[in-house]
């Protein structure tokens, strides 16, 4: 699913918006969860879940093709932890899907 895929969700059932104003909606709310995060800030969705930044520490690595050492310096990344209800919700009534199924 993508921005736009979201925006015509929104637009069909919303009957008072254009695509336009759908799409805006769309990026206002990214706009702000992205700008709650950069802050340092949970942003807790009730009944999906909670995105968070966590820290990821300096480390080395290997690189398989040329067995040379690298570092990757310490940096921030973005988790999602889904809430139970969301979870629940997914796993009702459905067949479990792997990676492969389109």
């Amino acid at each position: 699913m993508t921005k736009k895929d979201l925006a015509e969700v929104i637009y069909h059932r919303h009957g008072g918006l254009l695509k336009k104003e759908a799409l805006n909606l769309v990026d206002l709310i990214f706009s702000l969860i992205a700008m709650r995060l950069k802050r340092g800030e949970k942003v807790k969705i009730s009944s999906f879940g909670v995105f968070f930044i966590r820290r990821k520490n300096e480390r080395e690595v290997v690189n398989p093709q040329t067995g040379e050492r690298q570092s990757i310096p310490s940096h921030y990344s973005v988790v999602f932890k889904p809430s139970q209800l969301f979870v629940k919700r997914l796993n009702l009534n459905s067949t479990r899907m792997t990676r492969y199924d389109k």
